[in-house]
């Protein structure tokens, strides 16, 4: 799963801060996945000042905070769940929620999911 190039290029802007975090998560149906997150600054409310930059204490503070929700959502649920997470951007919402209160962020996506290693086929499973 990926964003499109597009997409991506219309988030980015200037007078912001960019933050990304990744992690390796294992979902309960032993898939190993790599997720990828993009966050950005939101100027907070009656703010007067035109750009919203964070400090990098709060950078990592919020990319800290996007690793534990990233991994307990992901390692609670199979990989078909997961997806079901993915399409409604449940999971962008809670960081952003999460994170309010270190500073406002919006455009909160998952923007790149890699299949790091999947389970060995069983056909047993296949037929249920």
């Amino acid at each position: 799963m990926n964003f499109t190039t597009d997409k991506l290029r219309s988030l980015v802007r200037k007078w912001q801060t960019l933050i990304e975090a990744h992690v390796d998560v294992k979902t309960t149906d032993n898939y190993t996945l790599r997720m990828f997150c993009i966050g950005f600054t939101k100027r907070r409310p009656n703010q007067v000042k035109r750009t919203c930059y964070a400090q990098s204490s709060q950078i990592r503070q919020i990319r800290r905070k996007m690793r534990e929700i990233m991994t307990a959502q992901a390692t609670s649920c199979d990989l078909k769940e997961l997806v079901q997470k993915f399409i409604p951007e449940m999971i962008g919402k809670e960081i952003e929620k999460a994170t309010s209160s270190i500073y406002p962020l919006q455009n909160v996506f998952i923007r790149k999911v890699k299949i790091l290693k999947a389970p060995k086929f069983d056909l047993g499973k296949l037929m249920e």
